[in-house]
């Protein structure tokens, strides 16, 4: 890779690092600062830092990748998501930002259900917080391993440099100006994306004619066909991804986060017009990339590097810089999100709770601090080695959390009736579920159930019904729980009133 690019990937460096020491000195006096960012987010940036880290380096190699080998037919998972994220902005986002503040100022999900329901045993919250932990450190070693991938591919580089280079920026930022620099760097990585999704797309089309679908089809047949090798099951599996929206804590912190409820509508309109986009250029990236290959004879190993390949040859090397500082935007993004979620968990969920029930805020923060360094530590040390079999649990864990989650976060919000033992009984029903849908050879030739329907979508449906039937059958909610949850619904509704009034 020649310097041009280099320099690009060194600017975006510094320019990360000097966000997080802004961060640093506006918003670490305390514990909610340093996780939650104060509740202080404008819609713009908490739209666009949930998207960057919603959607990691999937957007720019995965989904590409999948449109590259399939065609259109890749869209379906898309659809799903989409359709998922905007759901989970009229369902969630409006009724988390208002629960949680008004019951305790809750500033982690697992604090939240335990306040929710009232639960002095702490068994709902810790019980979240080792979910939370296990997947995320999981999750955070993908994204490593990513970015040492990245730059053994596209400089040369050693993959244990990449890994620690990678890393290392992450860390940085995200220790020292924890909730805030995290969201603030991921709504530059998301603009970045975005620009890139529409630029590299649009040249590489240029490179083409108006009759380039020709070359195309001659390749692939299928190419331009939806409905292409897919059977129900698998449609439903694709659109089954949008479940796992609701049961995301790095995702859905960010509703929490955002300053008012009134800003959620704008927060939602800006989040699902940079989603829509960046879905549509991921998908004619892979399209146009397949044909511009056909064309070419380049030739292309693995399909999901057809971003990288596009960018290396179609641009001038400072252009190239800065697409490949897309991609890796969208891993670091997501990485400092898991990073900051688990420490939030440690923090908040462990420490205060059973080590020191007295710590003052500077403390707090430090533990935090010192957190985020012990999982990226745990995290790179499994990503040492990029086929360690552990990091095959990454591909199932968007579908752990949101069958786990996601039922107990819609029902948490908008049904009183919910109980803690129903919430605990579908939290483990969810994800007891997905585990045996992945690993149980039940079917001829020691196949898995996950080979013919997506895991999440019997996980999240049993999660839903236990939780519902253990409610019914279990002693209601006490009357306090029930009153504070009327009482945040009354708010919710009421600065929904005052919104609409405004406009």
């Amino acid at each position: 890779m020649e310097t041009g690019a280099i320099v690009s990937l060194g600017v975006y460096f510094v320019a990360m690092l000097g966000i997080g020491l802004w961060a640093w000195w506006k918003s670490t006096d305390d514990i909610n600062g340093y996780l939650l960012g104060g509740r202080k987010l404008s819609p713009a940036v908490a739209a666009l830092s949930a998207g960057a880290s919603d959607m990691s380096g999937w957007l720019l190699l995965g989904l590409p990748g999948a449109a590259f080998v399939a065609g259109l037919s890749a869209t379906w998972i898309a659809i799903g998501l989409f359709v998922g994220a905007f759901a989970n902005y009229l369902i969630v986002a409006p009724r988390l930002r208002v629960h949680t503040e008004y019951t305790g100022d809750a500033i982690t999900i697992p604090e939240y259900f335990e306040k929710r329901f009232d639960d002095r045993s702490h068994a709902l919250r810790v019980i979240a917080s080792v979910v939370i932990i296990i997947f995320f450190t999981l999750y955070t070693s993908a994204g490593i391993v990513s970015g040492g991938k990245l730059f053994e591919s596209a400089f040369g580089a050693d993959y244990a440099l990449g890994l620690w280079l990678t890393a290392g920026v992450v860390v940085a930022y995200t220790l020292f100006g924890g909730f805030l620099a995290v969201s603030l760097t991921d709504f530059v990585q998301g603009c970045i994306m975005f620009v890139a999704l529409v630029l590299l797309p649009a040249v590489a089309f240029g490179q083409l004619d108006w009759e380039f679908t020709g070359a195309l089809v001659a390749a692939n047949p299928g190419a331009f066909d939806m409905m292409a090798n897919m059977t129900f099951l698998a449609i439903v599996s694709s659109l089954a991804w949008g479940l796992g929206y609701f049961g995301q804590p790095h995702i859905i912190v960010r509703f929490m986060a955002v300053r008012s409820v009134r800003d959620v509508p704008a927060m939602r309109n800006i989040g699902m017009t940079w989603m829509g986009v960046a879905l549509v250029g991921a998908v004619a990236t892979g399209l146009i990339g397949a044909t511009y290959v056909a064309r070419t004879g380049t030739p292309l190993e693995d399909p999901e590097t057809i971003f990288i390949l596009l960018a290396d040859v179609l641009f001038d090397p400072l252009i190239t810089g800065f697409l490949l500082a897309a991609l890796l935007a969208a891993i670091m993004s997501t990485i400092s999100s898991q990073l900051l979620v688990s420490s939030s968990s440690l923090t908040e969920d462990f420490y205060r709770i059973y080590w020191r029930r007295g710590a003052s805020q500077r403390e707090l923060v430090t533990v935090g601090r010192i957190c985020v360094l012990i999982v990226a530590l745990v995290a790179i040390w499994l990503a040492y080695d990029p086929e360690n079999t552990i990091l095959g649990l990454v591909a199932n864990a968007w579908a752990g959390f949101g069958a786990a989650f996601g039922p107990i976060v819609i029902l948490a919000l908008t049904w009183k009736r919910l109980t803690r033992n129903g919430a605990l009984a579908g939290i483990l029903v969810g994800a007891a579920t997905v585990l045996f849908w992945i690993y149980a050879p039940v079917l001829d030739g020691g196949a898995v159930l996950s080979s013919i329907l997506y895991e999440i979508v019997p996980g999240f449906l049993l999660c839903g019904a236990t939780a519902i039937l253990v409610s019914l059958l279990g002693t209601p909610p006490p009357a306090h729980v029930v009153r504070t949850f009327e009482e945040s619904e009354a708010e919710r509704r009421a600065a929904g009133s005052g919104k609409a009034a405004q406009e």
